[in-house]
């Protein structure tokens, strides 16, 4: 039989009606007998069959074949949805469900219609359901698809449920060129809330002037929808993508307390997030309203919200938990809430004894309901729980190690913030900022002091060009909001400088601190610096100077190199790649698995975290000033181009191009974990990005051309990141390499720049004294005459102490950073799952595998790393290994852990 004849299946049905063949049909040409078939012909010279009609017998028409094709759509159990695990939730969508009337699709050429140029018409028809287990659900219906109706390019779906529904995937069988995949993963609206069709395309990608004709008009009212019109609040199953300012963190309508200023903008550029539409605040008429229950979180598009899935992102549930439960419930326990500890050996007992209280039952705050299976045990007796913390990393290997000056100065290259590191260019530090306002901009560590900390083994000329000196540079970012931070109850604030000299041995030794504080109404300007104790007293002042610069760093990390970096800069990424690149656009397939769980845990973090009185400003040192320093350091330090790692590491003097160094990088520190790990990861994530994209992009001029991915970079840099649209340094995509260059960035970002900062959180800052959140009082050396000094020469460990964050914040603290730390069970690793439309293409999956491969390798060399002793950096006596870009995990607190995406 000829080949043409057989598309669709051996199930194809035939239809020819009975036809005369007269020999004056001559002027048609000669026809061939095509076999058994009565009055079918073959047209010489063609291939096709055609039908002679009896009453015309010179016209000719092509034999319509139609096929019976198998639908089956896959659905996932849900806990808000529809599905449940032993069947619907009943009602009118149990039986709609018998009737087979509750999901309708529609199939889609990927041809117009040749005689009219339109779209052809659909081929519509009810699936039902056909088979269910534990946590699927399958809906099954056949269709008739002719010959002549082309390749199906996409299916419409309405869902006629009362509830929104979780497509898992659609397949269609009954084609001899085999199965046809669409990978849906997204809910699908009721279409009582929304009568628009859902669209879903199949697996094959196309650039957009490649795209099926029939498809094109589908593809560009699909981005219009997800686009929205900018107008109205958002409701919970819509899918729109769009911007607005940081101007839901305060309450203004709460009190004059919890105002706080709108972030993006001329006077507090940053990042857009995406806009939810709610109705400003009466009091002011610039923030927009929050959401006050603790059950709702902020709008986010529907797909990305992925918490309400049955077993889904445990970890966001369990953060909820702990925000909206937990944290509440220990409040209103404590008494005094600047209550600190009076010995290190109540420190001790969080995690020996943990924190015994009697539970609240029947007030929405029973804590043996919340998701917390390392913190929270039942006590047998009484009713009462216990809040009990597990040993964090850094203290169970050596529970001394955060007060040695060489565990000090090892985290800034292995800890969990290796990104405040520079190397020292010039010398001495000189400010930036108005002298008139902030004092000389001049340090006070000077030559004579750095010479003599280092036992004069050479000067500091020669230090500096030998590239032997190194800073924590805090100096000019904070100084601008030590007297605001000051004027707040309960916590305090310095500028700081903090040099290290490296040793022979490549460790880091500290060398000097300067604190300082500018010129207030109350007080002069006074800076001071520190160096290590030679007498008791200079070395407990030592410690307290520490203490101060941990603070600072944890503030830091927190506010910049975590939520600002990763978390706020990367939210433009996802808004812009929804709105402007197809789901069908090879970009879009590679970025999307980057981009899971992003915006839903950032909208909980402007719910709970980063807002008004959240649990940054209660517990960390700039206190209700946290984001708004966030945003000063977006406009002072952030670049987008400076986010590769190569880049960041060249910009901080940690790095020197070199064509003949393993990743074209030398490295200043040769045993630098971070940058060592990290360029082991950033390489991966190029040669998978180059591999892809030269697959796509094989034609010369095609990344210029690409009207969607033009159309996608514009928008992140004019709409997301508006407030800085007109820098210089904004890559142009004109060559792969550029977006090579651009993909590899955000990937990286997105996986190992956010592992790096995030999942040793509670392995080092669990224990609190290492990274303390908050530095509460003054170094009591700012006035030797007060009582605050008396005190500390009477007991110098109390004066630490009291530094040190009270026991509410270390609860407080602790219990987020164990769940922020802790990877679901569910998660999805760094090269670890080839995504179904990339398997599609033997290229691009021979591709992934070697991505794949190399990850895994990249594992044994990190083990193998944490086993040489000559790596002092991430290995030795009591040393917490340096994991964190350690690719693969369990589940849990383990400090290791690459996941795709800022899933948590």
């Amino acid at each position: 039989m000829n080949s043409q004849l057989q598309a669709g299946s051996s199930r194809a049905l035939l239809v020819v009606p009975e036809l005369v063949l007269r020999p004056s049909c001559g002027s048609l040409g000669r026809l061939n007998r095509p076999g058994s078939w009565p009055g079918a012909r073959r047209k010489a010279g063609t291939g096709k069959v055609y039908a002679v009609s009896r009453k015309n017998p010179v016209s000719m028409k092509p034999v319509e074949k139609v096929a019976t094709v198998t639908v089956k759509a896959t659905v996932k159990a849900t806990v808000g949805g529809v599905l449940r695990k032993l069947g619907l939730s009943g009602g009118l969508d149990a039986i709609l469900d018998v009737l087979g009337k509750s999901v309708r699709l529609e199939l889609v050429s990927d041809e117009l219609d040749p005689q009219t140029g339109l779209q052809k018409p659909t081929i519509k028809g009810y699936i039902h359901r056909s088979a269910a287990d534990d946590d699927l659900v399958v809906y099954e219906g056949e269709f008739k698809v002719s010959s002549s109706f082309g390749a199906v390019g996409a299916v419409l779906v309405r869902n006629e449920h009362q509830k929104e529904t979780y497509f898992k995937s659609i397949v269609l069988e009954g084609f001899d060129q085999g199965p046809i995949q669409i990978t849906c993963n997204s809910w699908v609206h009721a279409h009582c809330d929304n009568p628009q069709d859902r669209v879903f395309f199949t697996d094959k990608s196309y650039l957009p002037p490649k795209t099926p004709a029939g498809l094109k008009q589908l593809r560009e009212k699909e981005l219009e929808t997800l686009r929205g019109n900018g107008k109205g609040e958002r409701k919970d199953f819509e899918r729109i993508y769009d911007y607005d300012k940081y101007n839901d963190l305060g309450d203004p309508d709460e009190s004059a307390d919890t105002t706080r200023p709108v972030l993006g903008g001329k006077y507090h550029p940053y990042p857009r997030r995406c806009r939810t539409g709610r109705p400003m605040t009466l009091r002011d008429p610039m923030s927009e309203s929050r959401v006050k229950s603790t059950a709702d979180s902020p709008y986010v598009p529907r797909d990305e919200a992925f918490s309400a899935l049955k077993q889904a992102q445990f970890t966001l549930k369990t953060l909820k938990s702990v925000l909206h439960a937990l944290i509440p419930g220990v409040e209103a326990l404590v008494v005094d809430k600047n209550m600190g500890f009076d010995f290190f050996t109540d420190i001790d007992l969080l995690f020996k004894k943990g924190v015994e209280f009697q539970r609240k039952d029947g007030d929405g705050n029973v804590l043996s309901s919340l998701l917390l299976p390392r913190l929270l045990k039942a006590v047998a007796k009484g009713g009462s729980e216990l809040l009990q913390f597990e040993i964090p990393a850094i203290m169970d290997r050596d529970k001394f190690s955060w007060m040695r000056d060489e565990e000090f100065a090892r985290q800034t290259i292995a800890g969990i913030n290796p990104y405040g590191i520079q190397l020292v260019k010039e010398f001495p530090f000189v400010s930036t900022l108005d002298p008139k306002k902030y004092g000389p901009t001049e340090s006070a560590i000077t030559k004579e002091v750095i010479e003599r900390e280092i036992k004069g083994v050479m000067t500091v000329e020669e230090a500096v060009a030998r590239k032997k000196l190194f800073v924590l540079d805090y100096h000019d970012i904070l100084m601008p909001y030590v007297n605001k931070v000051r004027a707040l109850e309960g916590t305090t604030l310095y500028a700081s400088r903090t040099v290290f000299f490296i040793t022979h041995l490549g460790t880091l030794q500290p060398v000097a601190i300067e604190l300082a504080r500018p010129l207030s109404e109350s007080d002069d300007a006074w800076r001071k610096v520190f160096t290590q104790g030679i007498d008791h007293t200079t070395a407990w002042v030592w410690k307290l100077a520490k203490c101060h610069v941990a603070a600072h760093d944890s503030g830091i990390h927190q506010l910049v190199s975590h939520w600002l970096r990763t978390h706020c800069c990367c939210e433009p990424y996802v808004i812009a790649a929804n709105r402007q690149l197809s789901a069908m656009h090879p970009i879009y397939r590679l970025l999307q698995p980057h981009f899971r769980y992003t915006m839903e845990i950032n909208g909980l973090a402007r719910q709970s975290l980063i807002n008004a009185n959240g649990i940054i400003e209660s517990c960390f040192s700039p206190g209700m000033y946290s984001m708004e320093l966030s945003s000063y350091a977006y406009d002072l330090t952030w670049r987008f181009d400076k986010e590769a790692l190569p880049a960041d590491l060249i910009n901080r003097g940690l790095a020197e191009e070199d064509p003949t160094a393993e990743h074209g990088l030398k490295l200043v520190i040769e045993d630098y974990p971070f940058a060592n790990d990290g360029l082991l990861i950033w390489s991966a994530i190029k040669q998978w990005v180059t591999d892809y994209v030269s697959y796509y992009y094989s034609d010369p001029g095609s990344v210029r051309s690409d009207t969607e991915l033009q159309a996608f970079w514009e928008e992140v840099r004019t709409k997301g990141h508006e407030d800085k649209k007109n820098e210089a340094w904004w890559p142009v995509l004109k060559t792969n390499d550029d977006l090579i260059q651009v993909l590899t960035t955000i990937m990286w970002v997105v996986s190992g720049h956010h592992a790096a900062v995030n999942f040793g959180q509670y392995p080092y800052g669990g224990y609190f004294p290492n990274r303390p959140t908050i530095a509460r009082n003054n170094l009591p050396v700012e006035d030797e005459g007060c009582d605050e000094f008396r005190r500390f020469i009477e007991k110098p460990e109390v004066a630490l102490l009291s530094t040190f964050p009270s026991q509410l914040q270390a609860a407080k603290v602790m219990t987020v950073l164990d769940v922020l730390s802790s990877h679901s069970p569910e998660e999805e690793y760094l090269g670890d799952q080839v995504e179904p439309e990339w398997a599609l293409v033997p290229e691009i999956r021979a591709a992934f595998e070697k991505f794949n491969g190399r990850m895994k390798e990249i594992e044994g060399i990190i083990d193998q790393r944490n086993t040489d002793l000559e790596l002092r950096n991430r290995t030795g006596a009591g040393v917490v290994p340096y994991e964190l870009l350690k690719p693969f995990s369990e589940p849990g607190v383990t400090g290791k852990g690459v996941p795709t995406s800022i899933s948590i």
